[in-house]
């Protein structure tokens, strides 16, 4: 069973997930993993600005996502930082966030079609103000966040409405939450979760 952990920079997740790798040794841990690509896309001199540079990118990282996902298909039950549903998200709805009605569907259909069978059986969603957000950000001096604001303003909004239509979505509204009781609450969801699927 795959399970994901979705929501925003700054919400808790990877905080979640480092709970689970010290008090959850029946769940694998599945961080993000994306340095071969960024650096591709570097190597390469895309920009995901220009329509076929941004479907090159996009690829990239579509594949990287079902061989991530193929890699613990097998196993009894992993909770990934985002899975693969958050670059089908991002694959169709940044374009909108900078302007553009490119038709993401059509263009890369193949590459889509192989990511949704990868989907998660379940997702978290860890959501807040945006003021909780910031001041989590800013409370954490060892991450950068560069795109924070940015994402924050033209793809949450997007984010929240697109999660809101899926039937496998479970919320944890995590404002005046102490990050150890949100990792402890994800805990209890994931073993909600084990107990319901076996």
């Amino acid at each position: 069973m795959v399970l994901s952990l979705q929501g925003c920079m700054a919400a808790g997740k990877t905080t979640a997930l480092n709970y689970l790798r010290e008090n959850a040794p029946y769940v694998n841990v599945s961080y993000e993993e994306n340095s071969e690509v960024v650096q591709a896309i570097r190597n390469r001199i895309l920009e995901k600005n220009k329509y076929e540079d941004y479907l090159e990118i996009q690829r990239l990282w579509l594949d990287n996502e079902v061989r991530r996902f193929e890699r613990v298909e097998d196993l009894p039950c992993t909770v990934m930082d985002f899975g693969v549903e958050e670059i089908e998200f991002h694959t169709i709805n940044f374009p909108k966030a900078i302007g553009n009605d490119w038709d993401i569907e059509n263009a890369l259909k193949d590459e889509l079609v192989g990511v949704r069978k990868c989907m998660p059986a379940r997702i978290l969603f860890l959501d807040a103000s945006d003021d909780t957000l910031r001041q989590r950000k800013q409370s954490d001096p060892n991450r950068a966040r560069s795109s924070f604001e940015y994402y924050l303003k033209h793809l949450m909004p997007l984010k929240r409405t697109w999660f809101s239509k899926m039937s496998n979505v479970d919320y944890l509204l995590v404002d005046n939450m102490p990050r150890q009781e949100v990792a402890m609450r994800v805990k209890q969801w994931v073993d909600l979760c084990i107990a319901s699927y076996s």
